[in-house]
């Protein structure tokens, strides 16, 4: 007969620690252990029957970026090559102009003319973005995160930059028309450096 295990109280403390010191205290992680066979698996890695491989999340930013439909072209794309997203490296990864802090708001293109020296974002991040929504930084919730590397021109000939924002349980994405204002709730997404 198979012996049990019994998870005493020290070997149970000894494992609340170290989902700590990991930055792991999400519960649904103990829980996706206990579901079907990934303990046994996370068991042969371990004992050496399997390898880890840690998914690296490359995005193209020199592809051409999605044009919405009805839109009439993109007015400028800075491309950025292959860009490696780091999750945790991007989530404090926003700018934000001096025109924009303090309760103060700024002009769309004036802001636009301030961030052409800077290396922010593309589009092509917000979309991947988009499609993998666990990647997206927990504190980017209650911002609307810009991607000012790709300025599009609506149908209605106004230039717009694209944005994400969490709302009603998920992340969407909009614009803002550059004649508008922005905010400090308003960021601009840039590399983490």
């Amino acid at each position: 007969m198979a012996k049990e295990l019994v998870l005493g109280v020290g070997l149970a403390s000894k494992l609340e620690v170290a989902l700590n010191r990991h930055g792991i205290p999400d519960l649904a992680d103990i829980d996706w252990l206990c579901e079907g066979d990934n303990l046994a698996n996370v068991r042969r890695l371990r004992q050496g029957y399997a390898t880890l491989t840690v998914q690296e999340h490359v995005i193209d930013c020199d592809a051409e970026p999605f044009l919405p439909k009805g839109w009439k072209k993109v007015e400028e794309h800075r491309k950025g090559g292959m860009f490696k997203w780091d999750k945790e490296a991007q989530k404090d990864a926003l700018y934000l102009s001096d025109g924009q802090k303090n309760g103060k708001w700024m002009g769309g293109n004036k802001l636009r003319e301030e961030l052409k020296d800077k290396p922010v974002l593309n589009a092509n991040v917000l979309d991947y973005l988009l499609a993998n929504p666990h990647l997206i930084p927990e504190e980017w919730k209650g911002k609307y995160v810009f991607f000012w590397g790709t300025v599009y021109r609506h149908s209605n000939g106004g230039l717009f930059v694209r944005y994400l924002y969490w709302y009603g349980g998920r992340w969407r994405w909009d614009c803002h028309w550059l004649a508008g204002d922005w905010s400090d709730g308003d960021p601009a997404a840039v590399p983490a450096s």
